[in-house]
């Protein structure tokens, strides 16, 4: 009951700055921003410790791809916040005139964010810049199993941030039950889709809109004619060099040709032993599992009885670290859960085919992924990828990358998610277009009004069809005849 009278507090306390209208203006807007770009830059040491407690980040990773992704997003929204506020005017069309026509954006109102452990410095904050800059109210829930960050935030945000009308909300599953219970204008999940159906399913009760960032499959071709080494370096920072694999758009299996897969495997274990050395478990560059529950999901994937033989690189793990060797599988059966589940780890399966062209059948055999990532360099190759393969986002010649540039959506399709934000799309996410027209009381149309004649609906066809003589006539308050 507790938890619910703290999720019922929280909504109606923010309920009630909402309505005042404190967080309409820019003002207020911008100064959240800029309170937020004043946490990161001041409070970098405090995140990066963090980090590491949750999730052994190493502290290049934790600035690079939580604390200036935040910087970027914050400093994006500041410099388009009055250009994404102004209402936009469209045409008024000849049937309503005279008048004029907008689109006025409005916040939604008060709206809650549940974030994910695996990046819960990033996916904590970059969606609550989004909801800030169309003008809501927010309630952030971070996730529970990174506690160090969640934390954190906790203390943090209520001292650079106006409190009354952002407020962390900590706790586990009942925390996060009894604030799922309560009406929100709009839910934003990231995780994983078996709880995103849970949050789906809550919404639908008070009809609220969600967006949901959820993850999946992520596949990875490699055809034979790629700058090899390039290749392997960008492969292995996608997965490794990304919390060690626990990332949602993480390269989750490779497709390349029998012929090349002896090459690629070669240039993947010269590149891995060179970023973290011969015995991985000791390196400080490659973060640690984030709990045993997922320590032993991934040694069940690693130990099923028809996986284990196909190891071809790497299997070593400490328990004791939570730490497990980044590992290369090559053609593991794709019955196999390892090729079924999302893997969410430091695990790589590579799986062979005949001809390059045969990998578009096997991809979309499965869900659709989060991201999809082809190396090469033939252009027919790459435009027959990205019409043929549905996916959240796309990159040619690396992974990753594209969730850095804020004028690109960042969300899934499908299984992998619904919605999007990033940039303009995250004050999109956050925000309702409402639709204004202004009418003159000028113009009167006799023939609308009943009581209803031939001549009065031929004038109105005529005018539906774009008549000129039938606008006249509308215009002149004609009637037509009986």
């Amino acid at each position: 009951m507790e938890a619910v009278a703290v999720a019922a507090e929280a909504r109606e306390r923010l309920r009630a700055s909402f309505a005042s209208g404190r967080t309409r203006p820019a003002a207020w807007r911008a100064a959240q921003l800029r309170g937020l770009l004043r946490m990161a830059a001041e409070m970098e040491a405090e995140i990066c410790a963090a980090l590491r407690a949750d999730l052994a980040k190493p502290h290049t990773e934790s600035y690079v791809h939580e604390i200036s992704l935040v910087t970027s997003s914050c400093k994006f929204a500041l410099k388009n916040l009055k250009k994404w506020m102004q209402p936009k005017k469209v045409p008024a069309g000849v049937l309503t005139f005279p008048s004029t026509a907008r689109v006025t954006p409005e916040p939604l109102g008060v709206v809650l964010v549940v974030s994910a452990w695996n990046y819960p410095f990033l996916l904590a904050v970059d969606p609550v810049i989004g909801a800030i800059a169309a003008g809501n109210a927010v309630v952030l829930k971070p996730s529970e199993i990174a506690p160090a960050t969640s934390s954190l935030l906790a203390d943090l945000l209520p001292r650079y941030v106006d409190s009354s009308c952002i407020k962390v909300v900590e706790g586990g599953i009942a925390e996060t039950t009894a604030l799922l219970e309560q009406k929100w204008d709009k839910i934003f999940y990231t995780g994983n889709s078996k709880v995103g159906r849970i949050v789906m399913s809550f919404a639908a009760k008070h009809l609220t809109p969600v967006v949901l960032e959820l993850g999946g499959k992520c596949p990875v071709v490699v055809d034979s004619n790629v700058d090899l080494h390039v290749a392997a370096k960008r492969i292995a920072a996608g997965k490794w060099g990304c919390n060690s694999g626990q990332a949602c758009i993480s390269p989750d299996y490779v497709i390349t040709t029998k012929s090349f897969a002896p090459k690629l495997l070669d240039s993947l274990k010269k590149v891995l032993d060179k970023f973290y050395g011969k015995d991985p478990l000791r390196s400080e560059d490659l973060s640690r599992i984030v709990n045993s529950n997922h320590f032993n999901r991934l040694k069940a994937l690693m130990d099923e009885e028809m996986v284990s033989d196909k190891i071809v690189f790497g299997g070593q793990s400490d328990e004791q670290q939570l730490k497990i060797a980044p590992t290369l599988f090559l053609d593991a059966p794709l019955d196999s859960a390892i090729m079924k589940e999302e893997i969410f780890g430091p695990l790589l399966p590579i799986i062979t085919v005949d001809k390059i062209h045969e990998s578009f059948a096997l991809i979309n055999s499965m869900t659709k992924p989060l991201a999809a990532y082809l190396f090469s360099k033939d252009s027919k190759l790459k435009r027959q990828f990205e019409r043929n393969v549905s996916a959240g986002g796309m990159i040619f010649n690396d992974t990753g990358i594209h969730l850095t540039n804020q004028n690109l959506p960042f969300g899934g399709v499908g299984e992998s998610g619904m919605g999007a934000y990033h940039g303009t799309f995250s004050f999109d996410a956050f925000t309702h277009r409402k639709a204004v027209l202004d009418r003159s009381f000028l113009g009167e149309a006799k023939a609308r009004y009943p009581p209803y004649t031939r001549g009065k609906l031929k004038i109105l066809k005529g005018v539906l069809k774009g008549n000129l003589l039938a606008m006249v006539q509308a215009a002149l308050g004609c009637t037509g005849w009986a």
